[in-house]
């Protein structure tokens, strides 16, 4: 659909445009209209980290973009999550020329501080969506172990928690430990046993959680070679672990069962928490089964893995469409995955970074305590991670999930009285936000 005019607007000497990223990964923040905000620098990078499809204008949100100008803040939005449009916001002469190439709603403030009208905002458009959860304190393989997991290694740190008074409530299996993406009831050969370890873990007095990319089906999976007809066809999600990614057609009955499959024997094994991570797949345009949007699947799916685990399990979004996740998670990863590094080698904040992590889940903190609890992702402060001071101050200041997701025999005194610290529930609440301009 092409971009029509919504509305114009006269901007000033201080004027600010809030551009809201498409997913997870996804740049978001205020700009000044001189700024060039960040976009993808590569193919891939766009496929797999902002929305794919779609080019970007000068200043462009995904379902919502606000400017702040004269002592107002209007926000464009869409009007629900089933449908995101794409909003753009352009300089011609002495106006700045706002356009969507789909319908929006439009909602004007006095707040001095711009934030505080998103997260009016915010609270709106949520009505009638589930109360956020408390979160325990938690562990999580990934920057520990990468996908080189095993078992041994998972155990090895849960047997040290309560050696160094370490409060862990959720230890959590991340990826590396399947054959393949999308064969994920078969662990590698040299991982170990998922449903030993879920045992194991629950017998410590802890729960379970485990990572699954429920939309991606790798192209030399044993799922992709025996069941071509549930992939959406002709459809490409990007290229990581050295190979082309499909999507699964959850719309597809065969695929729906399967999936649902999946995670119903994932519960049996013991397993109560669910990162969903690159779920952006889901959402990809294409032709399926029964010839709907991609936000639509989307959804669609969601359901289908909350109808198998039961509305008192976990639902842990990751890489994930925001809008079209409201009401159907219970914590969303608000970020792009941070890293030992500050700044990405291809220098796009949308990969693994701290500063691109920082910004984005700075940005998105009024969605926390009204849409689900935020995760800003992992405490990371052994010895060889970049200004692990800076990163364990920003995991103090922000709200949602507390993650530790370092080896814990790898952590100097400093790194294991800091990660004590800050091993804390979450708050349910939302989040005093800093004007931008602060």
């Amino acid at each position: 659909m092409p971009f029509a005019p919504v509305a114009e607007l006269v901007p000033d000497a201080g004027t600010l445009v809030f551009e809201h990223g498409w997913q997870s990964w996804s740049p978001s923040g205020w700009y000044r209209l001189d700024a060039r905000p960040p976009r993808p620098t590569a193919p891939n990078h766009h496929v797999m980290a902002y929305r794919p499809g779609v080019d970007a204008g000068r200043f462009q949100g995904e379902g919502l973009l606000a400017v702040a100008t004269g002592g107002e803040v209007v926000v464009f939005s869409a009007l629900s999550p089933d449908v995101v449009p794409s909003i753009r916001a352009e300089v011609h002469g002495d106006r700045l020329v706002i356009s969507a190439d789909g319908e929006v709603q439009t909602t004007t403030s006095t707040h001095t501080n711009p934030n505080q009208a998103l997260a009016d905002w915010a609270e709106t458009f949520a009505a009638g969506a589930p109360p956020v959860r408390v979160f325990g304190p938690s562990w999580c393989s990934w920057y520990a172990y990468w996908g080189k997991v095993t078992e041994r290694d998972v155990m090895n740190d849960v047997r040290q928690f309560d050696q160094h008074e370490l409060s862990v409530d959720l230890v959590l299996l991340d990826e590396g430990y399947q054959t393949e993406i999308g064969d994920w009831l078969t662990p590698r050969d040299d991982f170990g046993s998922t449903v030993r370890l879920a045992a194991d873990i629950r017998s410590s007095g802890r729960r379970a959680g485990i990572w699954v990319a429920p939309f991606l089906v790798a192209a030399g999976s044993e799922t992709a070679r025996k069941h071509p007809e549930w992939l959406v066809p002709g459809i490409n999600a990007g290229t990581n672990w050295g190979q082309e990614q499909l999507v699964l057609d959850v719309t597809h009955p065969g695929a729906a069962r399967h999936i649902q499959d999946v995670f119903t024997e994932l519960c049996r094994q013991g397993y109560d928490h669910f990162k969903l991570d690159f779920v952006y797949a889901g959402a990809i345009e294409g032709q399926r089964h029964e010839q709907v949007d991609g936000i639509t699947a989307y959804r669609h799916g969601l359901r289908l893995l909350r109808e198998a685990v039961g509305p008192n399990r976990i639902l842990h979004g990751c890489g994930a469409p925001i809008l079209p996740s409201l009401g159907l998670v219970d914590a969303m990863r608000v970020s792009p995955d941070t890293d030992p590094l500050v700044d990405p080698p291809s220098g796009d904040i949308s990969q693994p970074g701290q500063r691109g992590a920082r910004s984005t889940s700075v940005a998105r903190e009024f969605l926390h305590g009204r849409w689900w609890a935020n995760d800003s992702d992992c405490l990371i402060v052994r010895p060889d991670v970049q200004e692990r001071e800076i990163w364990a101050q920003h995991i103090e200041d922000g709200p949602g999930l507390r993650m530790s997701s370092d080896p814990i025999g790898a952590l100097d005194e400093w790194a294991i009285d800091r990660t004590r610290e800050l091993l804390v529930p979450s708050s349910p609440r939302p989040h005093p936000l800093k004007d931008p301009d602060a």
